[in-house]
């Protein structure tokens, strides 16, 4: 092997562990949602415009960790612990499971007056 060969291999060897380094050092955001990923391109989209608002942008300085209950809430506690096994910088949760609607309130009849007015 030439000088220039063996050099250009050394380098090239060396600075492999510093490239793994720095993709390792990207902060990673755990997002949970209880619902399915159907559906969320209006959430999402609003979601990635407020991380560019703050200059992050998924695959270039930030890496995202997308878990789904598929609207099995029972699976909300065993996704938020992979999240959290893994290297996450915080997690996202989004849709609260639904709730019961309110009550739907009727409009009160309105009272009329039965006597007339009062003259002086």
């Amino acid at each position: 092997m030439k000088r220039r060969e063996f050099i250009t291999l050394l380098s090239g060897a060396a600075s492999f562990p510093l490239a793994a380094r720095a993709q390792q050092s990207m902060p990673v955001i755990g997002f949970l949602d209880s619902g399915a990923r159907a559906g969320m391109d209006g959430n999402l989209a609003a979601f990635h415009r407020g991380l560019a608002e703050m200059e992050f942008t998924e695959g270039r300085n930030l890496a995202v960790e997308y878990r789904w209950a598929e609207g099995q809430y029972g699976r909300l506690p065993a996704l938020a612990a992979e999240l959290i096994g893994k290297p996450v910088a915080v997690i996202v949760a989004t849709r609260a499971p639904r709730r019961r609607s309110p009550p739907r309130l009727r409009p009160r009849a309105s009272r009329s007056c039965s006597r007339p007015a009062a003259t002086r």
